[in-house]
């Protein structure tokens, strides 16, 4: 199992293939995973497959917790504002319940005030990179810039130095952007639970993301949700109740990755001042 030390130095190092272009953005890899897995049914945990299994296993990526455990990871992915953050954010400071917001330079740029909040609100946020390109075709170099373009934009904003967790965009990626991530100090998190819920015009319901949501429910269930959508908002508070009624309880990821480790990855900290 890869392994991280607290202070973020990572404990294996990694050879960057030869053959860089000096164009950080040209193709690194014509190979690509699009993330994908046997939906939960019945309370039993989605499965990724053994090819997906051993691949994330060798660079410590993760995308469910361990299946003897009624835990539930929430996480949120920000590419654009829409309206319903601030209520996503009521629901989870009335119920105590921890997420993560993997968010894009175009978020922090265009909402800070809800950024600074989850921060203020004790939250993570998490690194879906500065612009929202395929990792998979970015060079070594290319995707450093991304990951790291977002983190310097963060920390002016916020204080805090640099993020912990990874998403690829779209969840496409191939080995090299886990191996580079780590090199970097990133560990990669997927999900074990998703639904079609990233279109801000498509109007289904709260019924309908309750429903998607119960229906695929299972120990250490790492959550996907989109934030611009309405549907979620609604839902989220009847999903959270109904999921600690029951016997579920909600975690930050910093507690999933103990679960697979004796120690957590480098926590966010904030700059102390000068």
């Amino acid at each position: 199992m890869w392994k991280q030390h607290i202070v973020g130095i990572a404990i294996a190092t990694f050879i960057i293939a030869a053959g860089m272009s000096l164009n950080p953005y040209k193709a690194a890899s014509a190979d690509e995973y699009h993330w994908g897995f046997k939906r939960a049914k019945n309370g039993e945990q989605a499965e990724a497959g053994a090819q997906l299994d051993q691949l994330l296993d060798e660079y410590g990526a993760i995308y469910k917790g361990k299946p003897d455990k009624k835990v539930v990871y929430l996480t949120f992915d920000n590419g654009y504002e829409n309206g319903f953050t601030a209520s996503i954010l009521d629901t989870l400071k009335k119920e105590n319940a921890p997420a993560t917001f993997f968010l894009t330079g175009h978020y922090l740029e265009s909402a800070g005030d809800l950024v600074k909040r989850m921060v203020a609100d004790g939250h993570t946020i998490g690194n879906h990179s500065y612009g929202h390109p395929n990792m998979a075709k970015l060079t070594p170099d290319g995707m450093r810039a991304e990951w790291k373009k977002f983190d310097d934009k963060l920390r002016a904003l916020t204080g805090i130095d640099g993020t912990t967790y990874a998403r690829p965009p779209e969840g496409i990626f191939n080995a090299k952007v886990l191996e580079v991530g780590n090199a970097e100090g990133y560990r990669h998190i997927f999900w074990s639970i998703a639904f079609k819920d990233w279109l801000k015009d498509e109007r289904r319901g709260a019924d309908y993301a309750y429903n998607a949501l119960m229906a695929q429910l299972h120990p250490g269930a790492v959550i996907l949700m989109h934030t611009v959508a309405q549907d979620n908002a609604e839902a989220l508070p009847l999903f959270i109740a109904e999921a600690k009624k029951q016997g579920y309880t909600f975690l930050s990821l910093d507690e999933l990755v103990l679960e697979y480790e004796d120690f957590p990855v480098a926590l966010q900290v904030p700059i102390p001042s000068l």
